[in-house]
Formats: structure tokens, sequence, C-alpha cells
């Protein structure tokens, strides 16, 4: 059952109007939000980047954040999620349904869009990695604003589809910025190298966990742009998301990263993780 502009609706029944601005720009923004046996993770530091992404972009939104997490709970519910189930939940909200110009409306209601899926845990691939492909990064200039402006990131995932790789890495004149729908870390030396999080990149919420978990771990962890020679020296490779949580890179372009298996960094940290997950939400 899935929750639309305050309805509660069946699978297949949910419509769009013609004129809903998200439909017709991208206009609006969205969070994806892990549930591990039924109990919602990072859920505050979502919504944080949610009332976040929304003030980029002007939008000004009706919801409380108790009226959200009040939603979110009902929507499991509404949809059995129990505390056996891992799923994600999906929350989108347009600016809203008018007449098709450009400038933002003056009067305009948001609309709300929610459901959950069931999904797995990537076990397998958590254990023997990605490849990835080398690709420029296409995408706008304010990629710290998660909105529904996704044909970028689209585009450059088929191309890495294309060279038969699992993702991207993506470069903007050289320097290396994240992965399609995930962030980036390089190993070297034993720490960690990812982008500082400006308007160049996603402030991925599984990034900041990790980076975290590794400061307070004794692992050394360096914001700041590196290139594609020294991404090509790294010892190792990972991406973060929600959803792929910390997934090994183990070649770029068929060279192998490292030993061409994951490393004993990304494997610290993939049980640290897991940890963090059970303290979390599974306590």
């Amino acid at each position: 059952m899935l929750y639309v502009d305050g309805k509660w609706v069946e699978e297949g029944q949910a419509a769009v109007h013609p004129e809903d601005r998200g439909y017709n720009f991208g206009d609006g923004i969205y969070e994806v939000v892990r549930i591990y046996k039924g109990r919602m993770y990072q859920w505050d530091a979502h919504l944080t980047r949610l009332f976040r992404s929304a003030r980029e972009i002007k939008l000004e939104l009706p919801w409380s954040l108790e009226s959200l997490t009040d939603l979110a709970q009902e929507l499991m519910a509404k949809n059995n999620i129990t505390d056996q189930d891992d799923a994600t939940l999906y929350l989108q909200i347009s600016r809203g349904a008018a007449p098709r110009v450009h400038d933002i409306p003056s009067a305009i209601t948001p609309v709300i869009m929610a459901f959950v899926r069931p999904k797995a845990r990537p076990v397998d691939d958590l254990k023997k990695g990605w490849t990835a492909s080398l690709v420029e990064d296409i995408r706008w200039l304010r990629c710290d604003i998660k909105t529904l402006n996704l044909l970028g990131a689209v585009l450059v995932k088929q191309y890495a589809k294309d060279k038969g790789a699992q993702d991207s890495i993506l470069h903007r004149d050289g320097i290396i910025t994240e992965c399609s729908s995930s962030n980036l870390f390089a190993v070297k030396d034993g720490a960690l190298y990812t982008h500082p999080a400006d308007h160049l990149i996603l402030h991925g919420i599984t990034r900041q966990v990790v980076i975290d978990l590794a400061q307070a771990n004794g692992i050394a962890v360096h914001e700041k742009p590196f290139d594609i020679a020294f991404l090509k020296q790294a010892d190792e490779l990972f991406l973060t998301s929600t959803t792929a949580e910390i997934m090994p890179l183990i070649s770029v372009d068929g060279e192998a990263v490292g030993n061409g298996q994951p490393g004993s960094v990304t494997s610290r940290l993939q049980a640290l993780f897991e940890q963090h997950i059970h303290d979390s939400v599974l306590v």
C-alpha cells in the first residue's frame, strides 16, 4: 500500500497529475531509508537532509518531523513490515501541481508520496565486491541537494554498465567526485580519502557514519579532492550508500584494485558498520 497526496492507495492505483512539477521538471526532493529488521536506520539524519534539500530549492514543507515519522511508522504497519523484515522506505515530495511555467508558482501545495519495498541486504556482493568504470561527471553542480533531477545519474550508471561494469566512478576534469548514486572512498597506507562534502557530491548518510566509525577507531580520514592518478594507486576502493552499505570495488576499467579482492580496511569498516546497525536498531 502506498501513501499518495494524503490518501492510502493500493499498488497500481497511484496517479500523477499531468502538471505535477515533479513529473514535469523533476521539481522535488526525496529520501531512501534503510529498514533493518523492521526498524528504520538513521531516520533522523535522513529527515534532517530532507528538510535541508527543501530549503535549498525554496520548498516550504507543511509537515513536521513528528508527522513524517508517524507516516513512516504507519506505512510500515500497513505493509506488514515486521521485526523479521529488511526493506527500504522511499519518501518523495514534489512542489505540487500548477500550470506549467518555469518560475515557481506563488500558490502551490506540495505533494507527498511514500512506499515501502522489501529489500534484502547485499550480503554476497559485500563479500566479493563490484567492478567500476571511470566516467565523466555530467551531472549538475548542486549534487548536495537530493532532488528528483536524476537523469545525469541514470546516464553515468548506464555508461558504466555499457562497459561491463557494475557502477561508475565519476570525475570532473580528472578530479574524482563520487559514484552514480553513492559516495566513494579510497584507501591508501591505511587511511581513507574522500571528496569533501561540498556542492559536487551528495552529503551521504552512510558516508558520514563511515567517517565517524573510522575516526572513532583510529583510522585517519582525509576529506580532500584527489585525482585519477591517485585513484589508480589506491590500495582499496569502496563506495557507500543506504542500500549498498560499504561495497568494495575490486577493479576499475578492468584493472584490479590492490590484489583484486576486498581489502582489510574495507573489511574492518564493514564489521564496524555491522555492529553500528545492531547497536542502532537491532538492540
